[in-house]
């Protein structure tokens, strides 16, 4: 049976291969898994997103995103959304935006979409029931948070792709994902600062009033020749660095719906460092792919610690819990019975 699917990007963050964002990298696997198996796949997103399948831009943010900002792009959304049904006749809607009910279709086919983020982040009518309208969450530990009356489907956990890739430790700890409040690499670098071990931080400031002041105030004034910020990385680079660090540290200050750096570093070889937050007590298992820890000196200590964790245990446990292509055997069977 062959598929049309319409997925549509958070609004204000590109899509490309291997992007910052969880969201914007499952549905980039999704959409080259799609093309792949030769089925239609149609991707809104931002200008200058980068996709396998048919790309219908809207237009991107350049400079700060305030309310006025993210106003035009919901309205630029909700038009390119109802003239690619009209035009395309997709079987089905797959939104991945924490914002989805600013242009949810009031009609059209079934609507799928992934909440990425701690459900008590979205809007209270985001989870109200609606006919033809499914919500998948991503973790168990997601699923338990929901309010009273909302009606999720079984989680779809997010998976990684697992690479043949085997590299010398070089000593340093690494922190990867977007430069914000609540991923805490603010902690990551004080307690990098305290094991005494350099610490490399990956990752993008987007241009929310409130990142950028967060990486003002609280990361810069951090940063030394031993604990660097490199912005982004992507691809091969990214894959190298994460099979290259002693430990990746993942010091979360809200509730991690999911980890995809976390199963990348474990796909990579390399042990994670986290505090317990939400679903990663799902994916570190304590003292035999890494350590869950409680504030910076106990994360200091672990990285101390980082070389008792076996690397091939950390790949093994990847490759049978946190594949890709587990993943999307999941998403391409849903689709299939929501086409249907």
């Amino acid at each position: 049976m062959s598929l049309s699917v319409l997925s549509v990007a958070y609004p204000l963050a590109p899509v490309t291969a291997d992007p910052v964002g969880g969201a914007e990298q499952v549905l980039a696997r999704l959409d080259r898994a799609l093309v792949a198996a030769g089925h239609r796949s149609l991707v809104i997103a931002p200008e200058g997103s980068r996709v396998a399948g048919t790309l219908l831009p809207i237009p991107a943010v350049p400079g700060p995103i305030g309310e006025a900002e993210t106003a035009r792009v919901h309205a630029a959304l909700r038009e390119r959304l109802c003239e690619a049904v009209a035009r395309h006749r997709p079987d089905l809607i797959h939104l991945h935006g924490i914002d989805f009910p600013a242009y949810l279709p009031k009609s059209g086919p079934p609507v799928l979409v992934t909440l990425h983020l701690p459900l008590d982040w979205y809007p209270p009518e985001a989870l109200a029931p609606r006919p033809g309208i499914h919500l998948h969450p991503v973790s168990a530990s997601q699923a338990a948070t929901a309010p009273p009356g909302a009606r999720l489907s079984a989680p779809i956990e997010n998976g990684v792709e697992i690479p043949d890739l085997r590299a010398r430790k070089r000593g340093f700890a690494f922190a990867l994902g977007r430069i914000c409040p609540e991923k805490g690499f603010d902690d990551a670098l004080d307690a990098a600062r305290l094991a005494g071990v350099p610490l490399l931080v990956a990752g993008t400031v987007f241009p929310y009033p409130s990142h950028e002041a967060h990486f003002r105030d609280a990361i810069a004034p951090r940063l030394t020749w031993r604990r660097r910020w490199i912005g982004a990385v992507e691809g091969a680079r990214k894959q190298q660095l994460l099979a290259e660090a002693s430990c990746v540290l993942i010091p979360a200050k809200a509730r991690e719906t999911s980890s995809l750096v976390a199963m990348e570093a474990l796909a990579a070889g390399t042990p994670v460092i986290a505090y317990p937050s939400g679903a990663l007590p799902e994916i570190v298992e304590d003292g035999r792919t890494g350590f869950l820890v409680e504030g910076v000196e106990a994360m200091a200590a672990a990285i101390r610690r980082a070389r008792e964790i076996d690397p091939e245990t950390c790949r093994a446990t990847a490759r049978a819990r946190f594949s890709a292509d587990r993943m999307v055997a999941r998403y391409l069977t849903r689709y299939a019975d929501l086409a249907a």
